[in-house]
C-alpha cells in the first residue's frame, strides 16, 4: 500500500511537471512601421538580450518587418547597430547607384540632365516612385545570404511574418513564405518613395497602409504573451502639415490609428519610444533613435523582468548566423520578363554568366548596372541550391516609358547661358537601342545626337553627330598666328563632327573604340581683315581609337577614384580649304587620380598631354587652353590662371593639384595649382620636361545642387599678372 501510495506520487507529480512544460508562455513581439524611426526597434531588443527574454515569435510592418526579419534570422541587436551605422544614410531612401557601376554612356546621362520625366504620346508624365530600393535590396540580399534558399519564415531561426498591402485592391497581405528579401522590401514600399513589389502576381507596397501594427496575426502565431514596440506618429495638426509628403503620410497614418487602442489594449508589454522631432527618413540620426528605443525599454524593465528565460542569450544569437561566406557559385541564371532586350545585354550589364564564381560586391555591383539602365521599373533575384552551386533567378519588369523630356540648365564663360532640351528613346529601331538628342537653346545654339546598340560583352554600334559654335575675341601673339599678325580678333567658332563607331567593355570599366570621323570646321572673324574672313571652311575624313577607364566616384568633386582617356586621331582627307592640307595625326590623353587624404578633405591630381604627329595642320586643330567651367572639346580645354583658349599651340603637356574640402554635406572649398608647358612641336627635344612655361592658380567654392554644381573660381597667374573670376551653374554640357 505505502508503495503504490509513493508511486502515484510521483505520477502526479510527472504530470505536473508535463502540464507545466506544456503550458510554458510564448512570447511575441510585434513591430510597427515607422521608417527611420523603426531604428528604435534596435534599441528595446538590446534590453530585451540584456534581461535574458527569449523571443519565440515576430510580427513586424515596414521597418519592423526590416528589423524584425534580420533579428529572425539570427543576428543580434549588436550587430544590427552596426550593420545600420554603417550603411549609407542617403543611399537607404533613394535609388543609389555608384558611379563606377555606370555605363559611359549612362555616366553623361547622369551629370548634365536636372529633370528627367516621362514622355510618352508626346504627354509629360511623372515617374511613379523616388526609388526603385535597389540599394535596400541589395544590402537585404547579402545580410541574409545564410538563408537564401529558405523559403518558409517559420523554419527561421525565431519564426517570422510580415504584412504589406495588394496596391490594387487595398488587401492586406500577410506573408510567412517566399524570399525573405523581397518580402520585407514589399511591407517597407513606402508609396511614392519606393516603387511597389510583385510577388505571386501582385504589386504590394507597404503593409503599414493597412496595419501597421500586426498583433492579431501574431497571436494567431502562437503567442500568448505579446511585446509591442510602437513607432508610429500621432495624427498631425493641420498646421503641422505643410508639404504633399506630410499630407501623403497623414492619410496613410488614418488607417494606423483606427484601431490602435484596441490593439494596444492587448499588448501586454507595450513600449512607445520617445520619437518626436525625427522624421521616417532620419536615418542619418540612426544613433539617437536607437538610444530612444533603450530608453523607452528600460521604463518596462519591472514588466520585462517577469518574462525572463534565458540569463544572457546574446552569445548563442551570434552563434546563429553562420560565418558569412562572400562567395557564389553561379551554375545557372534564369531571367524572366525580357522582351525589348536580349539575355546577351542583361548578361553584359551583370557582368557575370553561368559557370562563374562571383562576390556578394560583383552581384551589388551587376545589379546596379541593370538599374541605372532606366530600362526595368521593377529587378528582383533570388537563389535556389542546385548541389554547391547557386541557381541565380532574376526577375526584370521592363519600363514600359520608352521616351523622356530631358532639361538642364547651364552658364560659363565661353558658350554663355543655355538651357538643355532632351528627347531620349529607347527601342527607336532594335532591341536594347536608344536614341537621344540635346539641343542647347541661349547665346550659342548647339547640338549631340547619339545613337547606340548595346550588345553587352560583344561589340556595340553607335553613332553621334555634334554641333559646337561660339564667339571670342583672342588676343594673338606675334610668333603665333596667320602669319605674324598681331590684334585682338574676334572669331565665330563652328564645328560639325559625325562618328560612326564600334565599342566594347572590359571588365566592365575599360572601354575601346574605334571608328570613323567626318569633320567640318566654318572659322572666320569679320575683324581681322578685309581681305580674309574665313580662317577655313574645310570638311575632313579621320580614322580614330580610343581607350577609357573611369572610376571617379563624382565627376565634380571626386572623392576617390582614377581616370585615364586616351584617343588617337588620324586625319587623312579633306576639302582643303586653305591648300595646305597633308596627313597628321593627333594625339591625346588625360590622366587622374583622386585620393581621401582625410575625412572631408581629398587631394586631386591631374594631368594631360597631346600633340601633333606629321606635317602641322591648319592652326584651327592647335589645342587651346585655359578658362575654366565649360564642356571642354577635344582641343578646347580649361586651364587656370589665363583667360579662355588663352594659350595655344601643337603641343602641350601640364599637370594640376587640387585640394578640395567639403565644409558641410555639398558645400566645398578648394585650392589648386596648374602648371604647363606648350609650344610647337614640344616634344621633338626635352624642352617639354623643362620647368613650366606657363603656371596659375585658383581659389573656389562650389555647391553641388539639383541643376548641378553652381562654382565660382577665382584665378590669378603670375606669369601674367592677371585675375578672372569665373562662374559657371549648372552640369556641364
Amino acid at each position: 500500500m505505502k508503495r503504490g501510495i509513493i508511486i502515484l506520487c510521483f505520477l502526479l507529480m510527472g504530470n505536473i511537471l508535463f502540464a507545466q512544460t506544456e503550458k510554458k508562455p510564448k512570447i511575441g513581439l510585434v513591430l510597427s512601421g515607422g521608417g527611420a524611426k523603426g531604428l528604435a526597434h534596435i534599441g528595446v531588443l538590446k534590453v530585451l538580450e540584456e534581461e535574458g527574454i527569449e523571443i519565440d515569435y515576430i510580427a513586424g510592418t515596414s521597418m519592423g518587418a526590416i528589423i524584425g526579419g534580420l533579428y529572425a534570422s539570427g543576428y543580434t541587436a549588436s550587430e544590427l547597430d552596426s550593420i545600420f551605422g554603417s550603411v549609407d544614410a542617403d543611399a537607404l531612401v533613394r535609388d543609389y547607384i555608384p558611379r563606377i557601376s555606370k555605363s559611359f554612356y549612362e555616366k553623361r546621362n547622369d551629370e548634365i540632365y536636372a529633370l528627367t520625366l516621362p514622355f510618352e504620346r508626346f504627354r509629360i508624365g511623372v515617374p511613379r516612385a523616388f526609388s526603385k530600393g535597389m540599394y535596400n535590396y541589395n544590402l537585404l540580399s547579402r545580410l541574409l545570404a545564410h538563408v537564401r534558399y529558405e523559403r518558409d519564415f517559420n523554419k527561421l531561426k525565431i519564426p517570422f511574418l510580415c504584412i504589406a498591402t495588394d496596391m490594387e485592391s487595398g488587401e492586406m497581405v500577410v506573408l510567412r513564405k517566399g524570399s525573405l528579401p523581397q518580402a520585407i522590401l514589399a511591407s517597407g514600399a513606402f508609396p511614392s518613395l519606393y516603387s511597389p513589389v510583385e510577388i505571386d502576381g501582385k504589386l504590394l507596397i507597404d503593409g503599414g497602409v493597412v496595419n501597421n501594427y500586426p498583433i492579431a496575426e501574431l497571436r494567431e502565431m502562437g503567442a500568448d504573451i505579446v511585446i509591442g514596440v510602437d513607432v508610429q506618429d500621432g495624427l498631425k495638426k493641420r498646421e503641422d502639415i505643410q508639404s504633399a509628403p506630410d499630407l501623403l503620410l497623414q492619410i496613410s497614418n488614418f488607417s494606423m490609428y483606427h484601431n490602435m487602442e484596441e490593439k494596444k489594449a492587448d499588448t501586454d508589454v507595450y513600449i512607445k519610444p520617445n520619437i518626436s522631432g525625427y522624421s521616417v527618413v532620419s536615418f542619418e540620426q540612426g544613433k539617437e533613435i536607437i538610444k530612444r528605443g533603450v530608453e523607452a525599454a528600460k521604463k518596462e524593465i519591472v514588466k520585462l523582468d517577469s518574462l525572463k528565460k534565458n540569463e544572457s542569450i546574446a552569445n548563442e544569437f551570434e552563434r546563429s548566423v553562420p560565418k558569412f561566406t562572400d562567395s557564389l557559385h553561379i551554375g545557372a541564371i534564369q531571367v524572366v520578363g525580357l522582351e525589348d532586350y536580349t539575355r546577351r545585354y542583361v548578361y553584359g550589364k551583370l557582368g557575370f554568366v553561368p559557370g562563374q564564381s562571383i562576390t556578394y560586391q560583383d552581384l551589388g555591383q551587376g545589379i546596379d548596372r541593370l538599374n541605372g539602365t532606366q530600362n526595368f521599373s521593377a529587378i528582383s533575384y533570388k537563389f535556389e541550391a542546385d548541389g554547391d552551386k547557386d541557381i541565380f533567378k532574376l526577375n526584370v519588369i521592363e519600363n514600359p516609358i520608352k521616351r523622356y523630356l530631358k532639361l538642364g540648365l547651364h552658364y560659363d564663360g565661353l558658350y554663355k547661358s543655355a538651357a538643355l532640351v532632351n528627347v531620349t528613346q529607347k527601342k527607336l529601331l532594335f532591341k536594347s537601342d536608344v536614341a537621344s538628342l540635346d539641343v542647347g537653346l541661349g547665346d550659342n545654339l548647339r547640338f549631340n545626337l547619339n545613337y547606340y546598340v548595346d550588345n553587352g560583352f560583344y561589340w556595340s554600334v553607335g553613332f553621334n553627330s555634334k554641333f559646337n559654335q561660339f564667339n571670342k575675341t583672342l588676343q594673338m601673339p606675334e610668333d603665333n598666328f596667320l602669319d605674324g599678325f598681331s590684334k585682338n580678333i574676334n572669331v565665330d567658332y563652328k564645328k560639325l563632327s559625325n562618328r560612326l563607331f564600334f565599342q566594347t567593355y572590359y571588365a566592365q570599366k575599360i572601354l575601346l573604340g574605334v571608328g570613323i570621323e567626318h569633320s567640318f570646321l566654318d572659322v572666320g572673324s569679320k575683324t581681322y581683315s578685309a581681305d580674309i574672313s574665313k580662317f577655313d571652311k574645310s570638311h575632313y575624313l579621320s580614322g580614330f581609337a580610343n581607350l577609357r577607364f573611369d572610376t571617379y566616384d563624382n565627376k565634380y568633386f571626386p572623392r576617390s577614384g582614377f581616370v585615364f582617356k586616351g584617343e588617337f586621331n588620324h586625319y587623312f582627307y579633306s576639302s582643303d580649304y586653305t591648300e595646305t592640307f597633308e596627313n597628321f595625326s593627333i594625339v591625346r590623353g588625360e590622366l587622374g587620380y583622386a585620393y581621401p587624404v582625410m575625412k572631408n578633405l581629398t587631394l586631386d591630381l591631374r594631368s594631360r598631354v597631346g600633340m601633333t604627329i606629321g606635317t602641322e595642320p591648319n592652326p584651327l586643330f592647335n589645342f587651346y587652353m585655359g578658362g575654366y567651367g565649360f564642356e571642354e572639346s577635344d582641343n578646347i580645354l580649361s586651364f587656370y590662371g589665363y583667360d579662355a583658349m588663352g594659350i595655344f599651340d601643337n603641343s602641350f603637356i601640364s599637370g594640376r593639384i587640387q585640394l578640395d574640402y567639403e565644409i558641410i554635406k555639398k558645400h566645398h572649398i578648394n585650392i589648386a595649382a596648374n602648371y604647363a608647358n606648350v609650344g610647337r612641336s614640344l616634344f621633338e627635344s626635352m624642352d617639354w620636361f623643362s620647368k613650366p612655361e606657363y603656371n596659375g592658380y585658383a581659389l573656389g567654392y562650389g555647391f553641388q545642387t539639383l541643376i548641378g554644381p553652381i562654382e565660382v573660381k577665382h584665378s590669378w597667374s603670375p606669369d601674367t599678372k592677371n585675375h578672372y573670376t569665373w562662374f559657371a551653374i549648372g552640369f556641364w554640357f
